[in-house]
């Protein structure tokens, strides 16, 4: 090699191998060249392609080499490049004695090195430790940057604490730091997060009115917290308000908002922006295709994504193993082993090796259909081709069996293992355990777990949360704080899971004293409680009368920099309508919007709904109906039972009927017994037609008994399902017999039904009732071919008075009494 080579050549050569001992023998080759020595450039490329590869050992080896050949204060940059190095492969400890050892070999750490090692803690989840880092800094008389300013704001964004972000964000130029749109953006991501969507769009646009713009890739960040929620809706809002700026999406914007229309279920969009792509200029890729198959396959429709693989390799791509494996799994899933096969074959004969994932889809689909022995025997083939994570395919079939509750067949498994060279794992145990947890065999789990711990493999946090879920659930409160207790013991430090299923389990059992001094327990040992914790702790407060109590706990939450849900206000709403202070919970509803920032729901709605409803305040009751579509909170079926009930205990039948009639022309369909509340009231209103029409749209809507659909033959089905209803309500005690006699003299009575056909009553009742067959009662007033003649004369009708057709009574007093012939058989 020529003496005039020089390091910038030699640090080029580096950078372009891909096999990183290639460079690091090319690295100590060129060494021996005479003339030439490593200077500060080649070190630092050397550990960056080391640490890149998770050569971490030949790093270190280079990184003494440096120390001995160049001075040490001059190496922070390599030492950095070690510490992102460790950082990006997990490695944090290791990064922090990169970063801990910079003092000792005489090299000071400055802002960047500070600011290095604390993205790599946040990034990880090491808040406290970031902070302690940040304050070592300042104690050092290092004055932070704009990017330390970001990290520390990215920090409070993890955490739910977006108000104290944005707070810091405030105080940047105060600090001598402009902030630009990568923090602007952080804050606003961390609002999105929280759900915070007002905050988030008044930052944003103060933003821009500031003039600064962010780039494609910093917006990219941005729309992807978005994305993963499914707000694609306010992700294309944003968009369009940086086009306006000369700021256009690439490829990958594309993908964003792709994955979040399919994780929103909006999948025949997310095909249409795929298809729309190559009119921006923008040609899709194996991820664009990729993201289209999962979400289609994540919402069983396989075929489609099929079509999708097809269109790729006609369009020149190569699908990888997710590709195939996405569509392999999801077949197996839905039991359709065939064409899972079928996809397989073909995904061989193209050069797609099955790897792990292929192989536990195939064991999980066999397993789901029941076929153990073939399950079985694919696991055999896999491991006999060397798979090396072949413990992984064993707890897929482990997996598979106990899902079927073959736990014995499970553990014979496990007990074959070793003789296969394999040895069981945590997660192999923790499948047995939950298998026998949940079909009630809780202490033989326990046991599970003492054999598991005999043989070395040590439990984890699933495992002793299953058990603890488990005892919970058969209310043996005393075992559960015993595993608990355990816990400590094997160095497993409970989580806001184990203490959320303590506390949920002491709130149906035991009083709020109990949850609220196990919830200071919590705190205590530096738990730290989620929404779920504080929704337990309001449940508990209000089961416990002690509602403001609950309500202060609201405060709390945000202090926590967490947001009150919707079950949280729902429980408290709830609360205040149980302790008789129905103002009190109508307040709270309109301060969870004005306050809280909470939108309402229909659920929240019903329960409002139903509690002015059941105080019989109607008014108040129809106004919140009235406002619920106007808030995008469609009612469901429950919001008109409770409407319908309320109005037929004031007596206001008109009402009650109109709610009826509106409630069976929706996709959900009312109760028996909320129909039966309506028909009770027109009959005592002598009304006798609506009631008689309601019995026929009952049968036309199959609201009735199963034994309906027994009867094959239409035009017997149609005039015996009347008769079967009306019977069905009278036994269940959803109307009165006063009301079964009206109606089983009413749907035969062929005057009746002839009104009711003539003046088009049950079109007016569902404009979706069609002509359903030539035996019914048309809509166009004709009356029908002679079949409910036939059957009303099947019945001897003896009154001492009749009905005359607008429903009231002429003479005396309605007693009808029915002599009945057989006409069961007939039917």
């Amino acid at each position: 090699m020529s003496a005039v080579v020089l390091p910038k050549h030699v640090a080029a050569v580096l950078k372009c191998q891909k096999n990183p001992l290639r460079a690091l023998e090319i690295f100590n080759l060129v060494k021996k060249e005479h003339g030439f020595s490593h200077n500060l450039f080649t070190y630092k490329c050397m550990v960056e392609k080391l640490g890149y590869y998770g050569e971490f050992k030949a790093m270190e080896v280079v990184i003494e080499e440096a120390r001995q050949k160049i001075d040490n204060r001059l190496l922070e940059g390599v030492y950095i490049t070690a510490i992102r190095g460790y950082g990006k492969k997990g490695k944090v400890q290791q990064a922090v004695d990169v970063f801990d050892k910079m003092d000792f070999f005489n090299c000071e750490p400055s802002v960047h090195s500070y600011n290095t090692i604390m993205n790599i803690l946040v990034e990880h989840g090491y808040f406290k430790q970031a902070h302690k880092v940040y304050m070592k800094m300042l104690e050092k008389g290092i004055s932070p940057d704009v990017y330390t300013f970001t990290i520390r704001i990215k920090s409070f964004c993890r955490t739910n604490r977006p108000h104290v972000a944005l707070r810091l964000l405030n105080n940047m130029i105060d600090q001598g730091c402009e902030f630009n749109a990568v923090t602007c953006c952080t804050v606003i991501g961390g609002f999105y997060e929280v759900n915070c969507r007002v905050e988030a769009c008044e930052l944003f646009d103060e933003m821009l009115r500031l003039g600064i713009t962010p780039n494609v890739t910093t917006f990219n960040k941005l729309i992807c917290t978005l994305c993963k929620k499914g707000d694609v809706q306010e992700s294309e809002r944003l968009l369009n308000k940086i086009l306006k700026r000369g700021v256009f999406p690439n490829l990958f914007t594309c993908n964003l908002l792709i994955q979040g229309l399919s994780e929103k279920g909006q999948l025949n969009e997310a095909a249409r922006m795929l298809e729309a792509l190559r009119k921006e200029g923008l040609n899709a890729d194996v991820v664009t295709y990729n993201t289209l198959i999962y979400g289609l396959c994540k919402h069983s429709k396989v075929a489609e994504a099929e079509s999708y693989l097809h269109k790729m390799v006609n369009l020149g791509f190569d699908p990888d193993a997710f590709t195939y494996n996405t569509i392999i799994g999801a077949y197996c899933k839905l039991g359709m082993m065939q064409k899972a096969h079928i996809i397989l074959n073909n995904a061989v004969s193209k050069g797609f090796i099955p790897d792990e994932f292929t192989f536990c889809s195939l064991i999980y689909g066999l397993c789901h259909d029941g076929d153990f022995n073939r399950a079985k025997s694919l696991l055999n083939e896999a491991t006999g081709k060397g798979m090396k994570s072949n413990v992984i395919l064993y707890n897929a079939l482990i997996k598979g069996m106990c899902q079927q509750g073959l736990i014995l067949e499970a553990l014979k498994l496990i007990a074959e293992m070793p003789e296969k060279g394999c040895r069981p794992d945590t997660w192999t145990y923790n499948l047995i355990i939950n298998g026998l947890c949940k079909m009630g065999c809780v202490s033989d789990a326990s046991n599970i777990l003492n054999d598991a711990v005999a043989k070395g493999i040590l439990p984890d946090i699933f495992t002793f949360n299953t058990l603890i879920d488990g005892y919970c659930k058969q209310s043996k409160l005393a075992d559960a704080i015993e595993i608990l207790n355990t816990m400590w013991d094997h160095d497993v430090v409970p989580d806001v899971i184990t203490y959320n299923t303590m506390l949920d389990a002491l709130c149906k059992l035991k009083t709020s004293d109990d949850v609220m001094e196990t919830f200071k327990v919590m705190v205590e040992k530096g738990c730290v409680p989620n929404i779920i914790t504080y929704n337990i702790l309001i449940e508990s407060l209000c089961k416990s009368r002690k509602y403001m109590k609950a309500l202060d706990l609201l405060e709390d939450i945000q202090s926590k920099g967490l947001v009150p849900d919707t079950v949280s206000f729902g429980t408290l709403i709830n609360g205040f309508y149980e302790n008789e202070d129905l103002d009190g919970a109508y307040e709270l509803f309109r301060r969870m919007k004005q306050q809280y920032k909470c939108s309402h729901t229909t659920a929240i709605y019903n329960i409002l709904i139903s509690a002015f409803a059941k105080k019989l305040k109607m008014v108040m009751a129809e106004k919140l109906f009235l406002e619920m579509n106007e808030c995008g909170c469609p009612p469901d079926n429950y919001t008109y039972r409770c409407m319908i009930d309320g109005f037929c205990k004031v007596d206001n039948t008109e009402f009650g009927y109109k709610f009826l009639l509106d409630n069976m022309t929706k996709e959900f369909l009312p109760s028996k017994e909320t129909v039966g509340r309506v028909i009770n009231c027109l009959c005592m209103k002598n009304r006798l037609l609506e009631a008689v029409g309601i019995i026929h749209l009952m049968v036309q809507k199959g609201i009735v008994p199963n034994v309906v659909h027994t009867i094959f033959e239409a035009d017997k089905k149609d005039v015996a399902a009347p008769k079967i209803v009306v019977e069905d309500l009278l036994k269940k005690n959803y109307i009165t017999y006063y009301a079964y006699e009206l109606l089983y003299d009413g749907i035969r009575d062929k005057k009746i039904l002839k009104k009711l056909s003539m003046k088009g009553k049950l079109a007016q009742m569902s404009c979706s009732w069609k002509h359903p067959t030539s035996s019914h009662l048309s809509i166009d007033g004709n009356q029908t071919k002679g079949k409910l003649a036939q059957m009303s004369s099947s019945w001897v009708h003896s009154t001492s008075s009749h009905l005359s057709m607008d429903g009231n009574q002429t003479k005396g007093n309605v007693e009808p009494r029915f002599v009945r012939r057989e006409i069961i058989s007939n039917a």
